[in-house]
């Protein structure tokens, strides 16, 4: 793992002072750039939250089929597993 040294931390502070100045240039603020990153969480918490609830549907009637399968197969091989 690479030492974090002075010169490091000087390019860092330079990176971001030039950057700062071309956002600055773009009207791009803080408080811009704070709502989009707030608007983006609530759009992925809301597209994420409609995925599940369609995905857990389709998993639950799955389940129905899968899972008694699964039980009879797993106790046919433990019976045979015994003898």
């Amino acid at each position: 793992m690479p030492k974090i040294t002075a010169r490091t931390i000087v390019k860092l502070i330079i990176a971001c002072l030039l950057v700062g100045l071309v956002l600055s240039t773009l009207n791009i603020d803080l408080r811009n750039i704070l709502e989009s990153g707030q608007d983006a969480i609530e759009w992925l918490i809301k597209v994420g939250g409609e995925f599940f609830g369609w995905a857990l549907s389709y998993i639950l009637i799955g389940a129905v089929v899968v899972i008694p399968i699964w039980l009879i197969l797993y106790m046919v091989k433990a019976a045979r597993g015994r003898k």
